[in-house]
């Protein structure tokens, strides 16, 4: 068995675009939001995140963002599982 088949799949969104406010995370058009992939683990989502982060440095308000999404499909495991 691999490593990655033994691991348990915790899924993470990257997503991001220009935000309306730098002090909000309300996206100023959301028909331009960058869903950058759905990744399988937090380290893979996070090298991904800072790709994207990296490229768009110069731009203030475009952020990028991990979302969590094994813990709204698993509201019930506990958060030190998910690590």
């Amino acid at each position: 068995m691999s490593d990655q088949a033994s691991q348990k799949q915790l899924l993470h969104l990257v997503l991001g675009g220009e935000l309306a406010r730098l002090d909000d995370t309300e996206f100023k058009d959301l028909s331009k939001v960058d869903i950058v992939g759905i990744y399988p683990n937090y380290a893979t989502a996070y090298a991904a995140w800072r790709a994207k982060a990296q490229q768009t440095v110069d731009n203030a308000q475009m952020r990028y963002f991990i979302v969590h999404l094994h813990r709204l499909l698993d509201p019930e495991m506990p958060a030190q599982a998910a690590r």
